[in-house]
């Protein structure tokens, strides 16, 4: 699968939450958040449809979408490509970026804390 463009990966996490929709469900959700059209939605759709992105059900006159990817698999091509390319692979300096950005909570630091250890133990 090609790298998702930022609207494309907009409509990927729409379709991962509901497993399933039509280009209808989408363009109104997407709505609730920015102006769009019809139309920009439908041709978007279309065009990941064309890359692989989604399966696209034609059996009723409203085609359904899919996501053709899990979540997790996308999630970690992209993050290997923004490590690589804008971290020089450098895990450490991606993951103190993403920390320096935002302040994580308590129990995310705690969450953080033990993904660390379980790591060491496999080391």
């Amino acid at each position: 699968m090609s790298k998702p463009t930022e609207a494309e990966l907009e409509i990927l996490s729409l379709l991962w939450e509901k497993k399933e929709a039509s280009v209808r469900q989408i363009h109104e959700e997407i709505s609730k958040t920015k102006e769009t059209g019809y139309t920009t939605t439908l041709k978007i759709m279309q065009i990941m449809f064309a890359k692989g992105m989604v399966t696209r059900d034609e059996k009723s006159r409203t085609h359904i979408y899919k996501p053709a990817t899990n979540q997790g698999e996308t999630q970690k091509s992209l993050l290997k490509n923004l490590m690589t390319t804008a971290f020089g692979g450098s895990a450490k300096k991606l993951v103190m970026q993403a920390l320096g950005q935002d302040n994580p909570s308590k129990e995310e630091l705690n969450e953080i804390r033990e993904f660390l250890d379980q790591l060491e133990k496999k080391s």
